[in-house]
């Protein structure tokens, strides 16, 4: 499947979030939604990542950005996640990668020599038409917020 860009549809989804309760892209029409795929709640790059969002949401909420964090762990794991590092906003569980394998961030990775399947780590930010404003592919765990900042900064 060819990797989502620019200007294209983003695919709806339901999933369950750290909760349990289920919540589908379609419920922020109107909104400007950060997707950010993710691959393992509570491990260090991901806790990073996360809590870089978490210290800056103020800022996103200035531009009306929601946050959704999407992983392939379980309902349970994300609560433990999400109540660990206090994050103030919404995980979603993608078991079956599904999500992942529309939005093209699942495929074969290696680590260590060894080859796996697992979801890539790339942003979706998403229009309030459901368009695909941007694609964020190029960061690093602990600039993540700093780069979706500088791009809301310049582009409003």
């Amino acid at each position: 499947m060819p990797p989502l860009k620019q200007g294209d549809t983003a695919p709806d989804f339901s999933l369950p979030d750290q909760d349990g309760e289920i919540m589908s892209l379609s419920d922020f029409q109107g909104k400007r939604v950060l997707i950010y795929f993710y691959p393992k709640a509570m491990t260090p790059g991901c806790t990073v990542q996360a809590c870089g969002l978490r210290d800056n949401m103020d800022e996103l909420k200035k531009f009306n950005v929601e946050v959704l964090g999407i992983s392939t762990d379980e309902p349970a794991r994300l609560t433990r996640f999400v109540e660990k590092e206090l994050l103030n906003f919404t995980l979603l569980s993608d078991e079956d990668h599904k999500t992942a394998e529309q939005f093209a961030v699942w495929g074969e990775k290696s680590f260590m020599g060894k080859s796996y399947y697992g979801i890539y780590r790339v942003s979706f930010l998403i229009d309030k038409h459901g368009k695909i404003e941007h694609v964020f592919d190029d960061f690093k765990t602990n600039n993540h917020h700093e780069i979706i900042l500088n791009y809301l900064k310049e582009n409003g």
